[in-house]
């Protein structure tokens, strides 16, 4: 399952967005700092309308959405990473998740205190780059040091080295570990220590409900910033988002809509975090259940298997596929199998956004 952490200063709107993308009261949102002593972890079902569409063709009596499980990390302060503010027990948390998702406060509100005393989005989002990477540069130099004795007599350790100072320049520079291009052998070196900076990162920038459309000047500097880094920036408004809990499905695409949006936050941070770590998602569908799976572009026919079951990769045989339009188009898959549409797919087969598969596999 995928792992996103929300992180930001204290008072930005993590917990507030937490509490409305998981529909529930598990953080609290106090006007306070460190409000969120232990990271809480919500799961929630990704949003897709191609399931419903499937249960209807077949009839399937279960829908199993893909979920992702976000974690409200307590909010970061200068000195993180030399432990103020409980800083090591929160950065070892970002350790855990598989991105970040960095909320930046965007709005004005003299009710809703901020730690700096002023509204600066890139201030604050260069205040945690900078803890994460002063993290990430204490751990570096611990792993060299302790690299020093296996130098002369192994290669492997040579290779870490290496690529461990050329992260520790970048960082050094004001980089982060995402933006040095490792080999795959010195990517499997350097993972373990799990680098806060090497973590994909997305950019929400937080927003008065006025400005949720068209933005404003301070999401534009975000998007700069993000623009600058390479990294996914998205506009939410926990203001919203916490309104859109208390309506129905109508009511909550009118209240959208008269926003001048079409989607809310939890879509539009999950489409972003797809787009971020490259992930796609197939689907299996079939009287006792429709499901959709998610996997990484460029996986393989067996590989999106062993998604399912290990089993299924070790004795895959072939598949048989059909894109979501065409099996639509086609009515079922009894109607795509007499269209002769249903295609068999070997082990080269790389999977598509959007393949409804079915695999042959020996047990």
């Amino acid at each position: 399952m995928l792992k996103a952490g929300i992180v930001g200063l204290p008072n930005v709107g993590k917990s507030t967005l937490f509490n409305a993308l998981v529909a529930n009261a598990q953080a609290q949102a106090a006007n306070f700092p460190f409000c969120t002593i232990e990271p809480n972890v919500g799961v929630v079902a990704v949003p897709d309308p191609r399931l419903e569409q499937l249960r209807q063709l077949s009839q399937s009596r279960e829908v199993v959405p893909t979920r992702v499980e976000f974690v409200d990390i307590a909010g970061l302060v200068a000195g993180a990473s030399q432990g103020e503010g409980l800083g090591n027990k929160f950065l070892a948390n970002i350790r855990e998740v598989d991105a970040i998702v960095h909320v930046v406060r965007c709005f004005e509100d003299d009710d809703v205190i901020h730690v700096s005393g002023s509204v600066d989005p890139v201030r604050d989002a260069e205040v945690i780059n900078l803890e994460l990477a002063l993290a990430d540069a204490a751990q570096i130099e611990k792993r060299r040091e302790r690299l020093k004795k296996q130098l002369r007599t192994s290669k492997e350790a040579q290779q870490e080295e290496a690529a461990l100072e050329r992260i520790a320049a970048v960082l050094d520079a004001g980089g982060a570990a995402r933006s040095v291009t490792l080999s795959e052998e010195e990517q499997a070196l350097v993972q373990p220590l799990g680098l806060l900076t090497a973590k994909p990162i997305i950019y929400a920038a937080n927003v008065a409900e006025d400005d949720l459309a068209a933005g404003n000047a301070f999401a534009s500097a975000v998007a700069e910033l993000a623009g600058r880094e390479g990294a996914e920036t998205v506009r939410v408004s926990a203001q919203v988002e916490a309104e859109l809990i208390e309506l129905g499905a109508d009511e909550r695409r009118d209240y959208l809509e008269g926003l001048g949006v079409s989607e809310g936050g939890l879509q539009s941070l999950i489409r972003a975090t797809y787009s971020l770590l490259g992930l796609r998602t197939y689907f299996t569908t079939g009287e006792k259940e429709t499901r959709a799976w998610t996997i990484r572009a460029g996986m393989t026919a067996p590989q999106a298997a062993g998604v399912i079951h290990s089993d299924f990769e070790r004795g895959f045989i072939r598949a048989q596929t059909i894109g979501y339009a065409q099996l639509v188009e086609a009515g079922s898959l009894v109607e795509a199998r007499a269209k002769g549409w249903l295609r068999s797919e070997g082990k080269e087969y790389v999977v598509a956004e959007g393949d409804v598969m079915e695999f042959l596999f020996n047990v």
